[in-house]
């Protein structure tokens, strides 16, 4: 999604006026950090997530593991002697509001952003954080263009990610098919609604090529269909080994269940897009079986640091969490470090300090940001076993 220079502008002169610095729906987490503190104590830290809109699974559960972060750290004595604080904010899965959150955050000198989810959200927030000179850290936003200038390739100064990139994730998902599944052929049928969706399938099915497989059909729908029978027909007349499904899961899990009415039972693979408690609910167990999807870590994972995780959150929040959480509370984690490491909370070090990070033992992988602040870290690939997530 593009912002218009038209609205940057505008935003940018109303905070400058001081206009946006209270505006839209606020929360501090100080007094859920340890009580009132002064701003000599805390270093103040914004959160600007999707907790409500068509992707607000996805905010939720993120925000929900930035705070289980946020208040270990504090826990633990905070940074540099100080509690982080953060401010919430709901950016309704919008870019704009993700921008107009960005500007009052900034009003509140935050020393930083996490979030938000989305690469459409985030590109929204960009401008603001580039004028104001604070960091972003994105926890899941994957489009290619997020850390760098489109036209340029320059690398944004201020925007950093914690999680991989669409090119990666489907690059993964292609030579597991290949060389787990061992299929020739595969079909294609992904959203043509959105960046994210048409990124992993260009990606897949050049990843899928060049590894010696065959595309036999590429179709499309858009978000917000029901009704995915007539194309999944067409495509079962193809005879595909393997049908790769970029989107999200609002989409996916009812595209799923109706290919297995269909008695499509060939393997069906994905992007991280699809975890979400829902696909399980929408599409049910049996069905989900034989579908795999590429994603940032497994709940199942019995290493020590994930298994606290884990048992923490879902001692908080009572559900287990899912990849958003994780990449939310690595995020959350990864600031705290840099602030560390800057010695200061000055936002301009911060983000240079966050441009040097190296073997970060995150939730999600051990990570180093490189030179487009991108962390270079392993892909997980996901089955769905009996309405179980299994890592592969």
């Amino acid at each position: 999604m593009r912002v218009s220079k038209r609205l940057v502008l505008l935003v940018l002169m109303l905070f400058t006026l001081g206009v946006l610095a209270g505006c839209g729906s606020k929360q501090e987490g100080g007094d859920k950090a340890g009580g009132d503190k002064t701003a000599v104590e805390t270093i103040p830290v914004g959160i600007n997530v999707e907790l409500s809109g068509d992707l607000a699974s996805y905010g939720s559960n993120s925000r929900n593991g930035m705070v289980l972060a946020i208040e270990e750290i504090n826990q633990a004595g905070g940074v540099l002697g100080k509690e982080l604080k953060y401010i919430e904010r709901d950016c309704q899965s919008k870019p704009d509001e993700a921008m107009n959150n960005s500007a009052a955050l900034a009003g509140e000198k935050i020393i930083a952003q996490l979030g938000p989810l989305t690469s459409g959200a985030v590109a929204g927030s960009t401008p603001v954080m580039m004028q104001n000179k604070i960091a972003l850290i994105a926890p899941a936003a994957t489009a290619e263009n997020v850390t760098v200038e489109e036209k340029t390739g320059k690398t944004l100064d201020y925007i950093f990610r914690v999680c991989y990139l669409d090119a990666d994730q489907a690059k993964r998902m292609a030579e597991f098919a290949l060389n787990d599944l061992k299929v020739k052929n595969a079909a294609i049928f992904g959203s043509t609604s959105d960046d994210y969706a048409k990124g992993l399938a260009k990606y897949f099915e050049e990843a899928f090529i060049a590894g010696g497989g065959k595309i036999v059909a590429k179709e499309g729908y858009v978000n917000g269909d029901k009704d995915f029978k007539a194309t999944l027909t067409k495509l079962r007349s193809k005879n595909p080994e393997f049908i790769y499904v970029p989107g999200y899961y609002t989409e996916v899990a009812l595209l799923i269940k109706q290919a297995r009415d269909l008695d499509i039972k060939v393997p069906i693979g994905g992007g991280d897009g699809w975890d979400s408690p829902d696909m399980v609910k929408v599409a049910g167990v049996e069905a989900l079986n034989n579908t795999y999807f590429a994603n940032h870590y497994s709940v199942e994972d019995p290493s020590p640091a994930i298994s606290s995780f884990v048992k923490a959150y879902e001692a908080k929040y009572k559900k287990l969490p899912d990849s958003f959480a994780a990449l939310g509370y690595d995020s959350a984690k990864i600031l705290a470090q840099a602030i560390k490491d800057a010695g200061e909370a000055d936002s301009a070090k911060v983000a240079q300090a966050l441009a040097q990070i190296k073997d970060f033992p995150g939730i999600t992988g051990t990570m180093s940001i490189n030179e487009k602040h991108n962390p270079v870290k392993k892909i997980v690939v996901i089955e769905y076993k009996d309405g179980k997530l299994v890592s592969r």
